[in-house]
């Protein structure tokens, strides 16, 4: 009979942590379901950018952003302290390397709302830590209806969104889960089922190892 010491020794089980991205089309439910992510799984955290912009009346360092100036930066660069970084309306942002590795070693998890090219190149630097997640739309009038309901842009906006969208859904085969979004509930509870089944693999399993040596002694 297996006492209630050793259950919770099982369920405590040590384990390497992941980058799970989620990446989509606009409009076709990513930031959606990675805000419903983050407030259903406590053991997954957005990952926070280091950023050359100044900070927003109500950001926090640490929380929303690791606010450096340009000199701090480009050391960090040239260090090849980026996972991946990009120029964006005259600032630059990054995924700093250090911070996120020596979190992975302790279990936790991050959550990525990038897009393919981001994607490339955080798989490239870290395969063996890296879930790749692409949504797709059901249709492409759907995706339109989407992007017009939120009645933000004007049709030339719309139309560079469907253009572009089209662009990234040509990568869809670099990814390694696609799940279509018809339902936003059924398409959460499809990401949420991939995000546990690669926290049990094996060899994100650290513990397993002194764990299945016990077992044989």
């Amino acid at each position: 009979m297996t006492s209630l010491d050793d259950q919770t020794s099982v369920a405590q089980l040590d384990r390497r942590g992941l980058m799970f991205i989620l990446s989509s089309p606009s409009g076709a439910g990513k930031t959606t379901i990675s805000r419903m992510l983050l407030e259903a799984d406590d053991e997954i955290r957005l990952s926070v950018s280091v950023t050359t912009r100044p900070p927003r009346q109500g950001e926090t360092e640490g929380v929303h952003y690791h606010f450096v100036d340009d000199a701090e930066f480009d050391r960090m660069v040239e260090d090849d302290g980026f996972y991946e970084w990009a120029h964006v309306f005259g600032h630059r942002y990054g995924t700093p390397k250090g911070r996120i590795r020596a979190a992975l070693k302790e279990g936790r998890d991050f959550l990525f709302d990038i897009d393919w090219q981001g994607t490339q190149q955080l798989y490239q630097k870290d395969q063996q830590d890296v879930v790749r997640v692409f949504i797709l739309p059901p249709t492409i009038e759907e995706l339109r209806r989407r992007l017009e309901t939120r009645a933000t842009d004007d049709g030339d906006v719309i139309e560079a969104r469907m253009e572009r969208a089209r662009a990234e859904i040509s990568h869809w085969d670099a990814y390694d889960y696609v799940v279509i979004n018809e339902d936003v509930d059924s398409c959460f509870a499809k990401v949420r089922e991939i995000l546990h089944a690669e926290r049990m693999k094996r060899q994100r399993q650290t513990g397993l190892i002194p764990f299945v040596r016990e077992l044989m002694r």
